[in-house]
């Protein structure tokens, strides 16, 4: 099994697409379980793997004027179904779910399963960048 380390307040926050300060915020009004880790708090993988997900929402554009993703994206991966041959791998990229179809010897081999950050490379021959209606 991989071991899967604590993550730092700041690490959290990156993946979650918010600030240290709401982090912890969050950790004070206890929405977001903390563990002590060498003296600083801390945010157990699989315990911001599940909040992520719970805080996700379909983001709106809202004011966007102009925007294209980037092609890398840092997230946390939420949850992993594996069958004999393919695996399918969900990765929260701040408000974005990302989910990937793979081999199930690749996500073993990376050693995917949910708490593990990861990072999603998207490549693709068709995209569709939308500016909305102002």
């Amino acid at each position: 099994m991989l071991f899967m380390p604590n993550l730092r307040i700041s690490e959290a926050a990156a993946l979650l697409g918010v600030s240290d300060d709401t982090v912890r915020r969050w950790v004070e009004q206890g929405r977001l379980p903390s563990v002590q880790d060498g003296g600083r708090m801390a945010i157990e993988g699989r315990e911001l793997a599940t909040f992520a997900q719970e805080l996700a929402e379909s983001p709106e554009p809202g004011a966007t004027a102009a925007a294209s993703a980037r092609n890398r994206m840092r997230g946390i991966v939420t949850r992993v179904v594996k069958d004999v041959v393919m695996a399918q791998v969900e990765l929260q990229a701040g408000p974005f779910r990302v989910v990937s179809l793979m081999s199930r010897e690749a996500a073993d081999e990376l050693g995917l399963e949910p708490g593990v950050v990861a990072v999603a490379s998207i490549k693709s021959t068709h995209v569709v960048v939308e500016i909305p209606e102002a």
